[in-house]
């Protein structure tokens, strides 16, 4: 089981500002927590200033058959959009960004774990649900489970041929973030300081 929270506004206002969104809220998984309150009435306010090309509600986007179908009926939509704001799980923003290859994907939501159940897919994504998601900077490949050491702040250079040295079946995650950056024209987020993560619990959050 898992639970997805916006990220902060600021955060979603600067992935947003001055450009056309399309939007896409998942409803999927019922053991999921989806804010879809607060989403909506941010997602209200975004459609007010004339920013949103277009908006669709579905469930289970990681399912790629039922995605390519929804998707498919507002392709105009999306391709009149600089930015297409997924609000889901991170397999649900990985999906997407696959899918649209040529555009740029961006995560509205951090997910954290909760003991459960989680909703299955089919696909080869998975999200560790580390709570705070990486995938705005990494062009919708998640550096925590494409690469084999999770590494945040690029190639560890142990990779030969494209593949990793820890797994020699496995492509090198490093390598396929940076070529969907230079797809998507956003090498340029390579130059940004990584976020440090917070491993701090609540009990000392809250000392």
């Amino acid at each position: 089981m898992l639970i997805t929270q916006l990220k902060a506004k600021e955060t979603i206002v600067s992935l947003a500002e001055g450009k056309k969104v399309f939007i896409i809220n998942c409803h999927g998984c019922k053991e999921v927590r989806f804010p879809e309150k607060e989403a909506a009435e941010f997602q209200k306010e975004l459609a007010a200033a004339g920013n949103v090309t277009g908006t669709i509600t579905t469930d289970y986007i990681c399912n790629p058959e039922n995605m390519k179908l929804r998707l498919e009926k507002h392709m105009s939509e999306i391709e009149a959009a600089d930015v297409v704001l997924v609000y889901s799980c991170g397999v649900g923003v990985q999906t997407i960004a696959e899918y649209l290859e040529n555009k740029k994907v961006c995560a509205a939501c951090d997910t954290y774990p909760v003991p459960g159940f989680q909703g299955v897919t089919p696909l080869e994504y998975d999200c560790k649900q580390c709570g705070e998601c990486y995938l705005n900077l990494t062009g919708g490949i998640c550096p925590i489970t494409a690469c084999s050491k999770s590494l945040v702040n690029g190639q560890c250079g142990g990779s030969k041929d494209g593949k990793c040295e820890v797994d020699g079946s496995m492509e090198c995650g490093w390598e396929r973030i940076y070529r969907r950056l230079a797809q998507i024209g956003r090498l340029d987020v390579l130059k940004c300081p990584v976020q440090v993560r917070n491993y701090a619990t609540d009990d000392e959050v809250g000392k």
